[in-house]
């Protein structure tokens, strides 16, 4: 029987690397997605379930307000970026539509405004315990507003209060006032509470988000996987992740509390105290529920708590409900709401450089370039130019072990039945010539953080949202679909083919080719574009170009290097260059000669052990 052929250790520890980048890469990009039971995909939301109760006190009088019936009455605003409905319910805010962005409906984006409070939900809302210990939602109460009229039109720099009061007892008072402008998505809410104390024993009352965002797009799985609840406690940000099906997630925090906000991929509402409280209490519950289509959805409730002195007090918060757009979430305070990517639960690595290098180098090629897809092309240049360095370094390491792979393979053929041998004379070969095992993997490994942070800015990038790029690709925010499987994948649960995708699998199986030579690692040709071509399905189109991109890029590169350079490396030349032995490659050697000590060692056992059976054969037995 012949015996198969054996792996060098270059070549093990080559696929044991791509192995791990392959399968962190899919774990990290698939982090936080759950199978989702068919059966449970027309479950409710049952998150502060409370039903909202009547006020009762010993000290208030018979007519005092319970729990409303009477018919819902709303203002309607229009501004030049939102349409508003304030309602009677609450004092709250009914609906917020944004005029500029379209939701997926029906398989399309047209025509249907961005609105997003949940249906039937109120939002701004204020909730307490009252005397008999029972949760008060003022949703359920019927505030009224102030003058006759119910549609307002703003424009610009206009501005316009709007005022909802509701009278619990004789001088006992709730009033609420909305200040909305022309121009902005945000609104500032002033809450005064009048000679409250009979109706807040415990002193306290929570500003209130109940409803969470209402979901957007076209793939709820990928926008639950970027959304989540955020507090900002001086400065530092406390992310709560609902990450298990149906299981609530819920988070508290104390100390200066900046803002509380919840995200899905593009949009985001934040509650901002006008007036930083070092003692501050704020309160977060979130719950990943089932949805059509096999997918999910995740709703946060929010709520600030602030303290009641007593008598007459007001105070005042900001409320953002709009887009993730880096400059007018910068002008609230808010701009770390925005996902610029993390490496493992580790932020400081990688969103740095998405928010300071790629985001600002994107924006500044659009005031040049009008269409994003010809602006991410020319970034893919740049980013190309920038890791000069990491790829020329990995293109050498490549051409070193190319130059000494006829050495390995005689290796290889003499020391066939030898593992260990074969482990030590090609170790010998790569101190020799001073190849580092690892050297053509390391620098794909350094570009992590930044191919990971770029994943994030594309992923998330407000600007790239419904943009047209040319023929097929007329949305870079999504997946650019050419072929529908009519199933889904298991791995990487894709049930569409992405033409980028297919064209980069196209470019990575020649880089493959052209790049690996060992005989060992043939099947790797194959393995790795068939991969990513099925993995990078389920990217949007605006990331798939880049990556596209930089692959026709590094086979230009690479043409080059090999093919056009006059440089070539001999071996006479290897044993020239300095030699330099690296972590890597001593932990290599020293690990080695562990293993020679360990079968030296067992040699010796061994011989040991067969000594003593002619000792202990009987006087008799031997032979005289």
């Amino acid at each position: 029987m012949q015996q198969q052929q054996p792996i060098d250790k270059r070549s093990f520890i080559g696929f044991i690397l791509i192995t791990i980048i392959v399968t962190g890469w899919v774990i990290w990009m698939s982090t936080h997605q759950r199978t989702v039971n068919p059966t449970v995909t027309e479950t409710k939301q049952k998150i502060n379930a409370n039903q909202a109760a009547a006020v009762n006190t010993t000290n208030a009088p018979t007519n005092q307000p319970t729990i409303s019936e009477s018919k819902e009455d709303f203002v309607r605003i229009e501004t030049d970026l939102v349409r508003i409905m304030l309602s009677t319910k609450g004092g709250s805010i009914a609906r917020w539509e944004l005029k500029q962005y379209s939701s997926w409906h029906d398989k399309t984006y047209k025509g249907v405004p961005v609105q997003l409070i949940n249906a039937k939900n109120r939002e701004a809302a204020i909730t307490f315990i009252g005397p008999e210990g029972k949760k008060v939602d003022t949703r359920g109460m019927n505030f009224s507003f102030e003058g006759d009229q119910r549609s307002f039109t703003l424009k610009g720099n206009d501005s316009l209060t709007i005022t909802a009061k509701i009278i619990l007892a004789p001088g006992s008072e709730i009033i609420k006032t909305f200040t909305l402008y022309g121009n902005t998505y945000a609104c500032k809410a002033g809450i005064t509470l009048k000679n409250m104390e009979n109706f807040l024993p415990q002193r306290y009352y929570d500003m209130s988000w109940k409803g969470g965002l209402k979901f957007q797009e076209q793939n709820s799985v990928d926008e639950s996987n970027t959304s989540v609840a955020l507090a900002s406690v001086s400065g530092q940000i406390e992310e709560y992740d609902a990450t298990d099906f149906a299981v609530p997630t819920t988070g508290q925090t104390i100390g200066a509390i900046d803002y509380l906000a919840t995200r899905t991929k593009y949009f985001v509402s934040a509650i901002i105290p006008e007036k930083i409280n070092p003692d501050a209490m704020g309160f977060v519950e979130g719950i990943r529920i089932g949805a059509l289509g096999n997918g999910y959805t995740e709703k946060y409730s929010l709520a600030y708590r602030v303290r009641y002195t007593g008598g007459q007090q007001t105070d005042g918060f900001t409320f953002y409900i709009g887009p993730q757009i880096y400059d007018t979430l910068q002008h609230y305070g808010i701009e770390k709401t925005i996902n610029f990517g993390t490496f493992y639960g580790v932020k400081w690595l990688v969103a740095p450089i998405g928010e300071y290098i790629m985001l600002p180098m994107l924006r500044f090629l659009h005031i040049f370039i009008s269409n994003y897809g010809i602006a991410i092309l020319v970034f893919s240049l740049i980013m190309k130019l920038l890791l000069y360095p990491f790829s020329v370094s990995q293109m050498k390491s490549m051409q070193k072990t190319k130059t000494v792979q006829p050495l390995i393979q005689k290796i290889q053929e003499k020391f066939k039945d030898d593992r260990v041998a074969l482990s030590q004379e090609t170790m010998k070969v790569y101190q020799e010539y001073g190849i580092n095992p690892a050297g053509g993997c390391l620098p794909m490994i350094l570009q992590m953080p930044i191919l990971i942070a770029l994943w994030a800015v594309l992923g998330s990038w407000m600007d790239i949202r419904q943009a047209n790029f040319f023929g097929w690709i007329t949305d870079l925010s999504v997946p650019d679909v050419l072929f529908d499987l009519g199933f889904k994948l298991p791995l990487f649960q894709i049930d569409k083919l992405s033409g980028l995708a297919l064209l980069m699998g196209l470019a990575m199986f020649i880089q493959q080719k052209m790049t690996i030579t060992d005989p060992n690692q043939k099947s790797m040709v194959y393995i790795m574009p068939i991969m990513f071509t099925f993995m990078f399905s389920g990217f949007p189109a605006g990331l798939n170009v880049y990556y596209f991109t930089f692959t026709l890029l590094g086979i230009l590169q690479q043409v080059w290097v090999t093919k056009l350079s006059k440089n070539k490396i001999t071996l006479d030349d290897l044993k020239k260059m300095p030699k330099s032995e690296g972590w890597f490659a001593k932990r290599m050697r020293m690990a080695q000669e562990i293993a020679q000590q360990q079968k030296a060692g067992g040699t010796a056992s061994k011989s040991s052990k067969r000594q003593p059976i002619g000792n202990k054969l009987p006087n008799s037995n031997r032979k005289k």
